[in-house]
């Protein structure tokens, strides 16, 4: 009998046109790439684990735009044996790298999203503002840990807009919010705004803008992510302080031009 585990294991067989739609847009969803049991076996452990090392305890009236998103805790991999199974699962990771076209992928680290009922918008934004790499050969796989209609605040993408250079040195918050609406609109590029059906994932590239909806249901939104980059991709000079901040975090001891070849940054898929 096959196992949840077993169904991570085993590899995915890409729609033809899947490579294809990431290039030209930036991302790429996917459906029935997880089977209900597989959801289902792994999210009550993922959500103890959040639960358990979620450091935000103030009210959501007391947060800023930030906070108010979403419940964020990292590399839940190291505390859970069973999130681990997870993290390095090799169908995941060998999507990611096909996606990316590059031979092999290694973990950034992976980071719990939980949008709680209530929860505010998640302000547009592009992930690699806050990674100190040399390439854009990165991908987020986005994995809702339940279905995802539009009152829970599913992701959504500005599709093209990895092609866009202005607005990549903004944090997320209230100001990236105003002025990539503002641009996005401007120079049309369509937004991709849609449910998740359960075992629906999306892979979305690290200068790929994205923001999501509040959550307006009675439910938290639980989300699990997993970030890869290109096992050969170097660490660039950080620019910023949270490039700084996430170097000594996820990264250490790493020399910039250095490949993070590091006890955190496995190689989760090699073809």
């Amino acid at each position: 009998m096959q196992t949840a585990a077993d169904g991570l294991e085993s590899p995915c067989e890409l729609p033809a046109s899947a490579v294809h739609d990431f290039n030209a847009n930036g991302f790429v969803k996917l459906p029935r790439v997880l089977s209900p049991d597989i959801v289902a076996h792994y999210e009550p452990e993922i959500t103890h684990k959040v639960i358990e090392l979620n450091t935000q305890h103030l009210p959501l009236a007391e947060r800023d735009t930030y906070g108010k998103a979403f419940l964020q805790v990292s590399n839940l991999w190291q505390h859970s044996e069973m999130v681990r199974e997870f993290v390095f699962s090799p169908r995941l990771a060998g999507i990611a790298a096909a996606l990316l076209g590059v031979n092999a992928v290694r973990l950034y680290h992976d980071q719990a999203l939980y949008k709680e009922p209530g929860g505010g918008i998640t302000p547009w934004h592009a992930d690699q503002y806050y990674w100190p790499l040399s390439s854009d050969r990165t991908i987020t796989v986005w994995v809702p840990l339940q279905e995802t209609p539009a009152e829970m605040g599913p992701l959504a993408f500005a599709s093209g807009s990895h092609r866009l250079s202005h607005g990549r040195g903004l944090s997320i918050s209230d100001e990236s919010e105003r002025v990539l609406q503002e641009v996005l609109a401007e120079q049309d590029f369509p937004l991709a705004q849609t449910p998740y059906q359960l075992g629906e994932v999306s892979f979305h590239g690290g200068w790929t803008f994205h923001r999501a909806a509040p959550n307006n249901s009675g439910t938290a939104r639980r989300v699990m992510t997993i970030i890869y980059m290109d096992a050969d991709i170097t660490v660039a000079e950080p620019v910023n302080e949270p490039q700084r901040a996430d170097l000594s975090n996820w990264m250490p001891g790493t020399a910039v031009g250095a490949v993070p070849d590091t006890p955190l940054n496995p190689v989760l898929y090699r073809r």
